[in-house]
């Protein structure tokens, strides 16, 4: 078989074929689309074994159990009209200032991605956000939406939890402490959530300063099942704060809180949840299985142990160096295959290395904010988009790039630059 045909290099060109496909969407066909495909037809030629297809799935397991069970709380929310609710008080706070709506949604962006994770922010925090500025009458809300996207990303170091691909980085049980994360990610997560948002807020200024925001917004009437709604989803950030100190997957948790509060309020309104489950944007569960089934096949072509070599290698003589280039190059890597599998990719490749937990820290930042760049980096920017479309908003993937570029790389080099220096205390 010529070279250009051999199994090796058909995979790595299907993969990549997939993932353009996933970042532009071509015909305007759905993400998943592209990603389901690539596995298909990779699985199809033989290229990998149908048990490695299986085990790329069964990879997602947790991941999917915590996003069902997220879509769910925030469809409840949403339904029962809990963020027209929130949107109105932070509106009222905003006191027509759009600076202060700007700087009031960003810090409740924080704290959601922080309790609940960067993907809550993108299906939680992005229909209340949209619900405020409706509210405050802004002509374009965009900017304002656009802090879900960033913040999601930017501030999922901050906790374990904050992220699900901080659990597949630090797998096989090395998850550190929970007083050692602080010490490691505390200064560095400060960084990148005030260099984020301080790039935001400058390439918004414009846009911001045209608005105006109305300061009267009458408060709507909160439901009982609206409270259960809220109760639901400040008990599911507490339990997975809880869980993560335990050191336990989040995905059942989630999904048990979730179907819990789903109960409740099927109880209280006397009405079948069907509406609720239709309500779920169900493609993004195969678009992550064939995302994982892409790197997985990817995994098998031996990429994974040359990588841990290179790690092991470099980090023996220069683990500081090592650090920097290794989460500056993973945190640009991350937006060509989704930062869920590359944190997969990354972690195997950091375990199997023994990397010093430096490198393993630099890796993490990198996954973790280095998707910022694109529309596809992360799943919490993909349901972002998914949220953005049910309101009839289109983000296209250029304009994002262009200011994923400003926001994303000074964060990035100075959240690792951040880590290094304090290692080096």
């Amino acid at each position: 078989m010529p070279t250009f045909l051999s199994p090796v290099m058909l995979t790595w060109g299907i993969s990549a074929l997939a993932v353009a496909g996933v970042i532009t969407r071509p015909f305007r066909l759905p993400e998943a689309v592209w990603a389901v495909a690539g596995a298909a037809v990779i699985a199809a030629l033989g290229l990998m074994p149908l048990s490695a297809v299986w085990n790329g799935i069964a990879r997602g397991t947790d991941v999917y159990l915590f996003l069902i069970g997220m879509m769910l709380l925030s469809e409840l929310a949403r339904k029962e009209g809990l963020f027209d609710w929130l949107a109105a008080i932070a509106t009222r706070h905003a006191k027509g200032s759009p600076k202060r709506l700007f700087f009031l949604i960003y810090a409740v962006g924080v704290l959601v991605t922080v309790f609940l994770s960067n993907d809550a922010t993108a299906v939680v925090l992005t229909p209340a956000v949209y619900a405020a500025t409706r509210a405050a009458k802004v002509a374009n809300p965009l900017p304002y939406l656009l802090i879900c996207a960033f913040i999601a990303n930017a501030a999922s170091f901050v906790l374990p939890i904050s992220n699900p691909a901080n659990l597949v980085i630090f797998g096989g049980g090395e998850m550190p402490p929970l007083g050692e994360w602080l010490r490691t990610f505390t200064l560095p997560s400060i960084v990148a959530i005030v260099v984020t948002y301080a790039a935001l807020a400058f390439t918004q200024r414009r846009a911001i300063a045209s608005e105006t925001v109305a300061a009267d917004v009458p408060t709507p009437t909160l439901s009982p099942a609206a409270r259960v709604a809220g109760i639901g989803l400040a008990l599911t950030a507490i339990g997975l704060v809880i869980v993560s100190v335990l050191d336990l997957d989040l995905g059942l948790p989630t999904l048990v809180a979730s179907i819990a509060t789903t109960l409740l309020i099927v109880i209280v309104n006397r009405e079948p949840p069907i509406n609720v489950v239709k309500g779920i944007s169900w493609s993004v569960l195969p678009l992550v299985a064939g995302l994982f089934v892409i790197v997985e096949a990817l995994s098998g072509t031996g990429l994974v142990g040359m990588f841990s070599d290179l790690l092991a290698r470099n980090a023996a003589t220069s683990p500081a160096w090592t650090a920097g280039v290794a989460g500056i190059g993973v945190g640009f890597a991350a937006n060509l295959v989704n930062n869920l599998p590359a944190g997969l990719f990354a972690g195997s490749a950091v375990q199997a290395a023994g990397a010093p937990s430096l490198v393993a820290a630099a890796i993490l930042i990198g996954v973790d904010l280095g998707p910022n760049l694109s529309v596809t980096g992360s799943l919490a920017t993909i349901l972002w988009l998914t949220a953005l479309r049910r309101e009839g908003i289109e983000v296209g993937t250029w304009a994002f790039l262009k200011l994923g570029t400003v926001v994303m790389i000074p964060a990035l080099l100075l959240s690792i630059a951040t880590l290094i220096g304090v290692s080096l205390l």
